[in-house]
């Protein structure tokens, strides 16, 4: 929008100047706050300003990249315009920063403050930038910086769906006091009205403003080998024919191939190649996700290698002088540790890898020198789409299944939508571009599913924590706690569903009694025969089910006694038949053993112990020649030879019989023959009406247990973590003990144990390096199984460590008797790493120290030192609460080991 004090060319027609000039007497305060952008502001960002000046609060959903932060922005001017407060609330430290510097630019250092945790930065500025946690800390503290405080902008607030952080939202959003108006800024969710109408109902008069246009419109790509083509017809209504053509050609190339070249068993794809297709169609810069930081990695190695430049000799000289005064504070030992030299080749050349595993100054680095335009292609996880903000022309997905922790599991369209919303920067390019590599398990058609769908709705995580439950009880007592509870989000979207499913239950119970009626039997009963027969097959199917466990623990005990050349029969699969024992193969806590044999056609591999629940006998032996490998063929053949010979004329050994008839099963076979309705000539078509009447019961019958589960669960779950608050001394009734208080200030996800570790004193006594290690113990959370490896601790903590256990084993107890699962085991695989570290010793050796299947990388260890030393400051300021001489001796180690963990990689600069 034009600055009205400066004179131009006005084309517009008198309505128009009449209707600029009202808005501007109206809202006087956009007026001015507009001219100071060199653009005109989107009608959406108009509209949710325009709400904010009338006084109300505001929720804006809108895609990434479409300027919602302008809205928050307006915020702040309105606070400076009215002489109040704003605090500006993001999820993540790094974008409090972000926001603080812009803030500072626009506003002038002494009107901007800073609290994330560890810095404060003029504090009672009119306007502060800060984490969330910090605000609820500052709410719950009934801190004085509140007074005063008119607006709250909260960022990114659909993170109130992330399974660890999300209550804070919520408790902030509930707590603040009623005249503060909450900006809350979102992506693009399915369910805005929802969450609008819930806003409201605590929050009192807030409007809700979604505008789903993209900034920049996004054309969506597939790249199949070196041609990349549209996804959808000119007139976006169906899927490309000429792309449907390529699919089915490609498809038919790849049989008979076994799924092409592949590397650790999946599709290759040549990356190099990728970006280089990108390149020649003037489509970089791009963001390539690959959800793996090994391939991320090597991503970069793969195009490095193959010679790809994407950067003449000034943006290469730019870039290693921007990266190497970026890690100048850093020692050179510790950036060789982590490859250094390696990462600035990858930057040099324009390419860059970006994940949890870098260093977080790398990981700056290359979102600073991708913003300036200097890189062209970064490859990335997922998690470069939370919050972080590096728009590019286009981007690329190499897969569209993704390991979900349990699973491979294809993107959800919500999923998809975040990922491509990157594609296209505002001002810049006229239109972004989403491009997926073709691959075998995905078809053009699931492709266009994921693209034209717009579902991503927001669902609450919130649910009551120990911390949680002492402070809301300790600020305002049991009462108001569960005021708290029954406002959230949570609650409000359980009561929500609770009405759809009573209207679902009522549509079942209606067909279920008109398909009574079609069962209806001049004999008898027919739904009571219907039911016995459904119970004598259920019978037959548990006691067949009983016979196959028994006969496959029969098989494993057999099989463990076997030796090399033992002659067996595979009763079961496609390897059925005569076979020779090899050994037994791998097998394990978590898994069963397989068996290695080899079989009369040749074949050795591995079988699991379901191919011989037929029963396993050994019918003779055959010698296995010392210098047998089942990897020759040669040895395969002979050995092979000798089976068929040793068994030329056996015949194969009989299958054991079926389950043994139990006297359950006896008793209802006589009451299904003895059932009038047996006899019955319509009983085929009464069958049909029974077995839909069984079901919709059953369907009633699970939606009746899921509305119990649905209701009050939230106050069920806030009984229970008051009784094992009760159990352990930090409640009495309805207050909060003195060990309570001493909980209120420990805000980590095992709270309850650290509390009971310190109240206890198993922790004093420790030097600084030790304090941080077994402080690690209660935090970190392994990239693998533990149980699998032996993972090591330092010395000093060896008793402490089993003292720790102990109290979370007390702990577990307690939760599961009452159905809660709260506190997570200790983990030590970062014990040591920190030990070293904290003791003032050098990277390379801290990340030598970890134990497990693959080595630390720099970027975990970087992240959860700066957790651990989070931990311990709160450690010192609750061990200072407790006040003995050997609390306080453990606050002085605790703040001693912040120190020494904040250095060289750690510290933030």
């Amino acid at each position: 929008m034009v600055n009205a004090d400066v004179p131009y060319a006005d084309d517009r027609s008198p309505a128009q100047r009449h209707a600029a000039a009202q808005a501007r007497r109206q809202w006087p305060q956009l007026a001015a706050f507009a001219g100071d952008y060199p653009f005109e502001l989107d009608d959406f960002q108009v509209e949710a300003c325009r709400i904010l000046e009338s006084g109300h609060g505001v929720l804006v959903c809108a895609p990434t990249g479409a300027g919602k932060t302008v809205v928050g922005e307006f915020a702040v001017h309105l606070a400076l315009a009215e002489g109040r407060k704003c605090f500006y609330t993001t999820p993540i430290k790094a974008l409090s920063n972000q926001k603080f510097n812009d803030l500072v630019a626009a506003h002038g250092a002494e009107n901007v403050g800073l609290l994330t945790g560890d810095t404060v930065v003029n504090g009672e500025a009119p306007i502060v930038v800060m984490t969330t946690e910090v605000l609820r800390n500052m709410i719950y503290a009934g801190s004085s910086t509140l007074q005063g405080l008119r607006y709250v902008v909260m960022d990114e607030v659909h993170y109130l769906a992330d399974r660890f952080r999300g209550a804070v939202w919520e408790e902030i959003i509930i707590e603040l006091p009623q005249e503060v108006r909450v900006v809350s800024l979102s992506a693009t969710v399915s369910n805005a009205e929802e969450f609008g109408d819930w806003l409201k109902s605590v929050r009192g008069s807030t409007e809700v403003v979604v505008s789903e246009t993209r900034p920049v419109p996004l054309w969506q790509h597939m790249m199949i080998g070196g041609a990349l083509l549209d996804l959808f017809e000119p007139d976006g209504d169906y899927v490309s024919k000429e792309l449907l053509k390529k699919d089915a050609r490609a498809r038919e190339r790849n049989e008979g191939r076994q799924g092409g070249r592949r590397r650790g068993g999946r599709p290759y794809v040549d990356r190099g190649r990728v970006v280089s297709r990108l390149d020649q169609a003037a489509l970089l810069p791009a963001i390539y996700f690959i959800f793996s930081r090994a391939g991320c990695d090597a991503a970069v190695d793969e195009c490095v290698r193959a010679g790809l430049r994407l950067t003449d000799g000034r943006e290469r000289d730019e870039i290693v002088d921007y990266a190497t005064a970026a890690v100048a504070h850093i020692d050179p030992a510790d950036l060789d540790a982590v490859g250094f030299d390696r990462w600035l080749a990858g930057l040099g050349a324009g390419i860059a890898a970006h994940h949890a595993g870098l260093l977080p100054v790398f990981k700056e680095v290359v979102e600073k020198l991708f913003e300036r335009g200097l890189l062209k292609a970064v490859f990335a996880t997922e998690t470069l789409a939370l919050g972080i903000n590096m728009p590019a022309r286009s981007v690329v997905l190499e897969r569209l299944i993704k390991y979900d922790g349990s699973d491979h599991v294809m993107l959800t369209p919500g999923q998809y939508t975040q990922l491509t919303g990157r594609a296209g920067r505002r001002g810049i390019d006229v239109e972004g571009h989403a491009v997926t590599v073709w691959a075998e398990d995905v078809r053009p058609k699931e492709l266009a599913g994921l693209a034209s769908k717009r579902t991503y709705p927001l669902n609450s995580s919130f649910a009551p924590s120990y911390n949680m439950a002492v402070n809301l009880i300790g600020a305002a007592g049991v009462e108001r706690a569960q005021e708290v509870l029954a406002s959230s989000f949570a609650q409000f979207q359980s009561d929500a569903e609770a009405v759809h499913i009573a209207e679902q239950a009522r549509t079942l119970n209606r067909r279920a009694a008109e398909a009574a009626e079609g069962a209806e039997c001049h004999l008898g009963d027919f739904l009571a025969y219907y039911d016995l027969t459904q119970q004598l097959s259920q019978a037959e199917r548990g006691a067949q089910k009983r016979r196959k466990g028994a006969l496959r623990d029969e098989a494993r005990t057999n099989l463990e006694k076997l030796r090399g050349g033992d002659v067996i029969w595979i009763s079961r699969g496609k390897r059925t038949g005569w076979a020779v024992f090899l050994r037994p193969t791998g097998g394990s806590r978590h898994h069963d053993p397989r068996w290695s044999v080899l079989t009369a056609d040749g074949w050795a591999g591995t079988l699991e112990t379901s191919a011989f629940d037929g029963g396993v006998q050994v019918v003779t032996r055959i010698r296995i020649d010392k210098r047998f490998d089942r990897r020759d063929a040669k040895s395969r053949t002979d050995l092979a030879s000798s089976l068929r010979e040793a068994t030329r004329d056996r015949s194969r050994p009989t299958r054991r019989g079926g389950a043994a008839e139990t006297p359950e099963i006896a008793r209802l076979r006589e009451e299904v023959k003895a059932h009038p309705c047996r006899m019955c000539p319509d009983a085929g078509q009464h069958t049909v009406h029974a077995s839909r009447w069984s079901r919709l019961k059953r369907e009633g019958e699970l939606l009746r247990r899921r509305s119990e589960r649905r209701e009050h669960s939230l106050a069920r779950q806030f009984t229970a973590v008051r009784e094992v608050l009760s159990e352990f001394g930090y409640l009495d009734g309805e207050t909060v003990t003195t060990d309570g208080r001493l909980l209120r200030n420990l805000f980590v996800e095992t709270d309850l144990l650290v509390a009971q570790c310190l109240r206890d004193g198993i922790w004093e006594g420790l030097d600084p390096a030790s304090l941080a290690a077994i402080a690690s113990t209660v935090i970190y959370e392994s990239r693998f199984e533990e149980d699998e490896f032996f993972v090591a601790v330092p010395g000093p903590i060896v008793d402490p460590v089993a003292k720790t256990m102990r109290r979370w084993e007390a702990i577990r107890r307690a939760e599961n008797t009452r159905g809660l699962s709260l506190i997570s085991r200790p983990q030590m695989g970062l014990a040591w790493p920190i030990y070293r570290w904290t003791r003032g010793e050098e990277l390379s050796k801290a990340l030598a120290a970890a134990d497990g299947p693959w080595p630390m990388p720099g970027g975990d260890f970087v992240r959860w030192a700066r957790r651990t030393a989070d931990l311990l400051h709160q450690m010192g300021t609750a061990a200072r609460y407790i006040g003995t001489e050997s609390s306080n001796k453990l606050a002085d180690a605790a703040y001693e080991a912040v120190d020494a963990i904040r250095r060289g990689v750690v510290a933030d600069v």
